[in-house]
């Protein structure tokens, strides 16, 4: 497709105050970005924009912001994609906001794949990072790929898993730009997936990995799988809310049980109490 098509998606990525699912309820109203950005201020304002964002679209200054950013991801060879093509994910199209833009490094056949994403605490025990890696090994061995949030701890075992793997390939997906590699003890995994998978994000060149951007993040992971593993989370963690999230989305979720005397099983622990509790009230049912 032709570059010149993604500058109206980068645009809205770069308006400032929009966000991902304003911009999404947008383009479901006005069809294209091209429409959106050709509308009068009044029209806009019709859609219940702040009038902050309405004039910045109004204005068009995003889309000569879109020309450098488009610049800046062919340069670091990037791709594209944008929700209304086949190579988008179709699972994660299916969730109420999808991102209507994302940034791809590595394979993007990958995408539409067989996935299975492994989440959990970013301090593990070394019971943790065992299972982690176990688990993101013998899912590449099966043909699956293997996707979490490049963090420290159980995210980064279950991508070095999947790569020890002869054919294994696996997603990392990301809370800073796809140009930003946190932490930075990952850069040799970001490098091996570049070429052994795939990297995505939302977030437009240079983003920096903000603590509000993880939950943003989250609902990817979630939403981009058949289903999603817990190995290690505490009670508040950001592994239950990717949890939360794949169920809400009608995803399957799977909780590695461990030792109860520590902080980081409540997660999976108390998931798989759950389960087992409306196990036996369908049961009763029945």
């Amino acid at each position: 497709m032709d570059s010149d098509h993604y500058l109206g998606w980068l645009a809205l990525a770069l308006t400032p105050g929009l966000g991902a699912r304003m911009a999404g309820k947008l383009l479901r109203e006005m069809g294209s970005p091209q429409q959106i950005f050709n509308a009068s201020l009044t029209e806009l304002e019709s859609h219940h924009l702040p009038a902050a964002v309405a004039q910045a679209i109004h204005s068009h200054h995003p889309l000569s912001d879109a020309a450098k950013e488009l610049a800046a991801a062919q340069a670091a060879g990037c791709k594209l994609l944008t929700w209304d093509e086949p190579e988008y994910p179709a699972r994660l199209r299916e969730i109420y906001d999808p991102p209507p833009l994302l940034y791809v490094l590595g394979n993007i056949e990958l995408l539409n794949r067989h996935l299975i994403s492994i989440v959990g605490s970013r301090r593990p025990t070394p019971y943790g990072n065992q299972m982690a890696e176990r688990l993101g090994r013998d899912l590449a061995d099966r043909g699956i790929v293997v996707t979490s949030g490049m963090a420290r701890g159980i995210d980064s075992c279950a991508h070095k898993g999947a790569l020890s793997s002869a054919g294994g390939a696996t997603i990392g997906i990301l809370g800073s730009g796809i140009d930003v590699v946190y932490p930075k003890e990952n850069k040799k995994i970001f490098a091996d997936m570049q070429t052994r998978g795939a990297i995505i994000s939302e977030f437009p060149m240079g983003t920096f990995p903000a603590p509000q951007n993880f939950p943003i993040r989250n609902r990817i992971i979630a939403g981009i799988a058949l289903g999603v593993v817990v190995v290690e989370g505490a009670q508040y963690s950001g592994s239950l809310i990717t949890a939360r999230l794949a169920m809400e989305f009608g995803r399957e979720v799977f909780g590695v049980p461990g030792n109860a005397t520590q902080p980081t099983s409540f997660g999976p622990n108390q998931l798989i109490k759950q389960d087992r509790q409306a196990s036996h009230q369908l049961g009763r049912c029945n």
